[in-house]
């Protein structure tokens, strides 16, 4: 049985975290595979939106594994295969893993179908758009453990949602709700489990609908705009418009809609 499944279809790629036995936690070869998925797409020009989501059952992603993984970290484990060579030996494999200062240059959806915890809510915190289950609990658990999270999870939290409930998570280690996320402006739909995958390729295919290098330019704006000055951000804004303002698919949205017919991106 593969950890992750992956398919490729109508310029989407979906991946699925896939050890429901273990509540999808990230093993040495889940995350092995994690990191040489985004290197695959981030390269795929024909992949414009990606979608993270979990196996079914109650938890999206528990975090890591802690007799897997986090005893490699620690020297408590000898490697016992290839996975675990290649993470005992390359720690920065997690950090890609996860997405820790790593641009897959395309949106990405988490759907977290369950409950996300310490590492999986690491991987909600790096969705460019969210979508959770009702009922579902996020939290960061690890000062509970004597750690702080490590994959971008305490640096990057802040700037992801309402200050008082990053302090809240990050300190109390206690979980929230996805309804209270929600009201916080964290997520972007809670829907029942079954049906977060759906609302995560409906929120999908209308991106892959746009022309992908103004997606690419509108979400790398958005992006910089967290750590630059308004006056940067409408410099690279408008440096960004110039840009798109001469490419065929610019060329080709203004026209498809005086012709009324449904138009042709090519990424150019």
């Amino acid at each position: 049985m593969t950890v992750l499944k992956i398919v490729k279809q109508n310029h989407i790629a979906v991946l699925t975290l896939n050890r429901p036995e273990a509540r999808n936690a990230l093993s040495p070869e889940l995350l092995g595979r994690l990191a040489n998925a985004w290197d695959n797409i981030k390269s795929d020009d024909s992949i414009r939106v990606a979608i993270l989501t979990g196996a079914e059952g109650s938890t999206f992603c528990a975090g890591f594994d802690l007799a897997l993984s986090i005893t490699l970290l620690n020297g408590t484990r000898k490697p016992e295969n290839e996975w675990d060579e290649a993470l005992a030996n390359d720690w920065t494999i997690a950090h890609k893993a996860t997405l820790r200062g790593f641009d897959l240059e395309r949106p990405l959806i988490v759907a977290a179908n369950g409950h996300a915890i310490a590492g999986g809510m690491e991987l909600l915190l790096a969705g460019d758009l969210r979508v959770a289950a009702s009922g579902a609990k996020l939290g960061l658990s690890e000062v509970k453990l004597g750690l702080i999270p490590g994959m971008g999870g305490t640096a990057t939290i802040v700037h992801k949602m309402a200050p008082a409930l990053a302090a809240e998570i990050l300190l109390t280690s206690n979980p929230v709700s996805a309804e209270d996320a929600f009201a916080a402006g964290f997520l972007n739909r809670v829907v029942a489990s079954i049906d977060v995958l759906a609302t995560a390729m409906a929120l999908a295919n209308a991106i892959a609908a746009n022309p992908p290098l103004a997606v690419k330019a509108a979400r790398h704006v958005l992006r910089k705009s967290r750590d630059q000055t308004e006056a940067a951000s409408l410099t690279l804004e408008a440096e960004l418009l110039e840009a798109l303002a001469i490419t065929e698919d610019a060329i080709e949205g203004p026209r498809a809609f005086l012709e009324k017919r449904t138009p042709v991106f090519k990424g150019r």
